[in-house]
C-alpha cells in the first residue's frame, strides 16, 4: 500500500508532474507488495529490508526514477547516477513510461541489490547483497 506521504507528495506535484509520479508509485507498488514506503531526503523511496531500492523525484525539468542498484542491472535505458551503483531514467510525459522495462527493472531490483543501508558503518564501501 502507498504512504500517505507519498500520496500528499503527489498531488503537491503540478498536474502534468503529478501523473507521472502517481504512474510511477502505483507500478512500483504492484510490483513490489509488502516493502517499505515512504518520503526520504524528501523523496518517494521504496525499501527491502532497510535498504533503498527505487524511488523518484520531480526535478527542474523532469521526473527522475532512480534505482540505487540499477547500473548492475545492465539494461538500456538506465543511465549511471552519482558516484555508486545507481543509475536514473527521467521523464517529462507519462507516455514515455514503458511498463514492460519498468517492470523487468523493478524485478532486477528485488534480485541485484547492494548495501546501501550499511554504507556508513562500511566507511563509503559497497557490498553487494544478491
Amino acid at each position: 500500500m502507498i504512504n500517505t506521504t507519498i500520496q500528499i507528495y503527489n498531488s503537491s506535484q503540478a498536474d502534468h508532474d503529478r501523473i507521472i509520479c502517481e504512474r510511477l508509485a502505483n507500478i512500483i507498488d504492484a510490483k513490489l507488495p509488502g516493502t517499505e514506503n515512504k518520503i526520504w531526503h524528501g523523496h518517494p523511496v521504496w525499501f527491502i529490508d532497510s535498504n533503498p531500492i527505487v524511488g523518484y523525484a520531480k526535478l527542474k525539468n523532469a521526473v527522475q526514477l532512480l534505482f540505487w542498484s540499477g547500473q548492475s542491472f545492465d539494461e538500456p535505458g538506465l543511465n549511471a547516477e552519482g558516484s555508486f551503483k545507481a543509475a536514473e531514467a527521467r521523464y517529462t510525459d507519462v507516455n514515455q513510461i514503458k511498463e514492460e522495462d519498468l517492470n523487468r527493472w523493478l524485478d532486477k531490483s528485488i534480485t541485484i541489490q547492494w548495501d546501501y543501508k550499511n554504507i556508513v558503518k562500511n566507511r563509503g564501501v559497497l557490498n553487494k547483497l544478491t
